[in-house]
C-alpha cells in the first residue's frame, strides 16, 4: 500500500479518520501536529496564523517520516497548499490524499467544541480557509464530505484504497 495523508482544515476529523483507516489496514498512524516546533505551537496557542516559513521545518519533518515508512503509513496533516502536498509527494512516490471537505462555519463550531485543551484555537479557523488551496482535481485525491459519519468515511476511504472494510463488530 502506498502511504495516505488524511488532510483538511482544522476540525474536519483528520485524526479520527486517520486512526480508523490506520487501524483497519494495520499501518502506523503519524499525527502531523506532533511534529510542530515549540515556536509553532506557541504561535498557534496565541492565535497567530503560521506562515509558509513557519511550516517549512514541519513539512521537512513530515517528509522524513513518510520516507521512513516505505511499506505505507497514514499521516494526518492539513496539507493546505498544493506546494505542501508536492513536498510530501516528493518524499513518498504514489502518496495519496483523503481530503475531508468542511465549510468554515462547521469547522469553527467543531474547533470551538474541543475546548481549550487542543493546540488549535477557533480564532485561527479563518486563516486556514484563507490558506487552503483545494486539492480537488489533483491526482491521487479522494474528496470526502467531512460531515458524514466516521464509519462511512472510513469505508469509503478503504474502498478507494482497494482495502477491505472491517466486518460488522470489528473496528
Amino acid at each position: 500500500m502506498n502511504s495516505l495523508v488524511v488532510m483538511g482544515v482544522a476540525g474536519c476529523g483528520k485524526s479520527s479518520l486517520g486512526q480508523a483507516v490506520a487501524q483497519a489496514i494495520g499501518r502506523p498512524l503519524i499525527e502531523g501536529d506532533d511534529f510542530h516546533s515549540e515556536s509553532n505551537r506557541a504561535k498557534m496557542r496565541a492565535a497567530v496564523p503560521l506562515t509558509d516559513a513557519d511550516r517549512d521545518g514541519w513539512l521537512d519533518a513530515l517528509a522524513r517520516e513518510l520516507g521512513r515508512h516505505s511499506d505505507g503509513v497514514v499521516l494526518t496533516c492539513s496539507a493546505l497548499k498544493r506546494r505542501y502536498r508536492e513536498r510530501l509527494r516528493a518524499a513518498s512516490p504514489g502518496l495519496r490524499f483523503a481530503f475531508l471537505e468542511l465549510d468554515e462555519a462547521a469547522s469553527r463550531d467543531r474547533v470551538a467544541a474541543r475546548g481549550g485543551a487542543h493546540l488549535f484555537p477557533a480564532a485561527l479557523v479563518a486563516s486556514q480557509f484563507a490558506t487552503l488551496e483545494s486539492p480537488v482535481g489533483e491526482p491521487g485525491v479522494l474528496r470526502l464530505d467531512a460531515t458524514q459519519p466516521l464509519p462511512q468515511l472510513r469505508d469509503e476511504t478503504l474502498r478507494w484504497l482497494g482495502e477491505p472494510a472491517p466486518q460488522e463488530g470489528e473496528a
